[in-house]
């Protein structure tokens, strides 16, 4: 089966959410959990942005730099080179990513040049970094909305100069994923075999994951994805939703994620989200409240009967203990008779029988009902 490399881009992509801030410490704490979740490659920020990113950065290649790729991301600026190389502080495997627009809005708008003035700055800015480190990646920010033609003749160009992974980010969430298949191919088939081509996916139009998944499929060997999603506007492809396709769906990708474990995916979750102080929604996948959750009567008893019927995932593979049956108008008699059994009280199929009717009643009046209320409605129901 093919591997593809994750590269966990949550301190750097994920920090430039709207209001997020990691410091320094968090930062190396982020890294401890992500280095438990088995990721081979962190990005651990940018460090010409603040001398707090740039110490992030070194607090993180000076602690995992000699056991896993360390990215530090600049602009194709020698100044943003050489402070992430110094932040990098020669990890023996310490990455220098250089990013450079290369679509025709990038060009004109951002930086006022011409296509031939582009590449040549894209082509100098990676030759200049490898000046300090063998391993570069070149980021063609905006690659989605890029004229192919141009776009090839750039990452041909930077990979001549040096560059061993070339990125195409789909910068604001453009593409669809049949548009995102169709570059990253065309890409890969344009470049040497030994170098690596990664995906970096924007979620505007809800597609990153999508996006992401299709462009490993088109042949991309490296995925860039951020723990909850989280990054710039609605955020990046989310690490724990293209894991576990990866994992639920090994059948159909025929991709190698094994390396990750994936029981150490709830506790990184619930680190991001305290440290960001975004809350996760409830109905995010995988990690959300309601992933395990269930209510619906008939869904219910088929759970009680064999957890596959309803659930695809099983939660213990994301670090949770299992699904939970919650109780309420829809529930059946089945779950109402389980949950019973759990406070201690033992109903025969009669009383099993009855009491769920006069509960249904109850229980539309309510939200959310709680075992106690549970216990109320049962006592209220013996006195008849």
């Amino acid at each position: 089966m093919q591997k593809v490399l994750i590269n966990d881009i949550t301190l750097r992509d994920g920090e430039q959410a709207a209001g997020v801030n990691f410091f320094p410490k968090e930062k190396l704490r982020i890294a401890e959990q992500l280095v438990k979740l088995g990721v081979p490659i962190i990005e651990a920020g940018f460090p010409i942005a603040s001398d707090q990113d740039a110490e992030g950065v070194k607090f993180v290649a000076q602690e995992f730099g000699k056991d896993i790729i360390i990215s530090a991301m600049c602009r194709a600026v020698f100044k943003d080179i050489e402070v992430a190389a110094e932040s990098l502080g020669g990890a023996p495997k310490g990455r220098i990513q250089v990013v450079m627009g290369t679509s025709d809005i990038h060009l004109k708008h951002k930086f006022n040049m011409t296509r031939e003035q582009g590449l040549n700055m894209s082509v100098e800015a990676v030759r200049y970094a490898r000046k300090f480190s063998d391993d570069v990646e070149f980021a063609a920010e905006d690659s989605t909305r890029s004229d192919l033609q141009y776009l090839i003749a750039v990452c041909e160009a930077c990979v001549k100069a040096g560059a061993t992974t070339i990125e195409l980010p789909d910068t604001v969430g453009y593409a669809v994923p049949e548009e995102y298949f169709k570059m990253i191919n065309a890409v890969v088939k344009a470049l040497p075999p030994h170098v690596t081509v990664s995906t970096h996916c924007h979620n505007d139009l809800g597609l990153a994951t999508a996006n992401t998944l299709a462009g490993v499929q088109a042949g991309a060997k490296q995925a860039e994805v951020t723990i909850n999603g989280i990054g710039e506007r609605v955020g990046n492809a989310s690490s724990e939703e293209f894991i576990m396709v990866l994992k639920a769906r090994e059948d159909f990708y025929k991709i190698d994620i094994n390396y990750i474990n994936t029981e150490e995916i709830t506790k990184i979750s619930k680190l991001i989200e305290e440290l960001s102080q975004i809350k996760i929604a409830h109905n995010k996948p995988i990690v959300g409240k309601g992933a395990f959750l269930h209510e619906s009567g008939i869904h219910q008893d088929g759970l009680i009967k064999s957890p596959q019927t309803y659930q695809l995932l099983d939660p213990k593979d994301v670090g949770l203990e299992g699904y939970q049956l919650v109780i309420g108008k829809l529930s059946g008699k089945h779950a109402l008779k389980e949950r019973m059994k759990t406070i201690g009280i033992e109903l025969n199929a009669e009383q099993t029988k009855k009491f769920s009717v006069f509960f249904k009643d109850h229980a539309a009046k309510k939200k959310i009902i709680t075992d106690e209320d549970i216990i109320h409605l049962f006592e209220k129901f013996k006195e008849r």
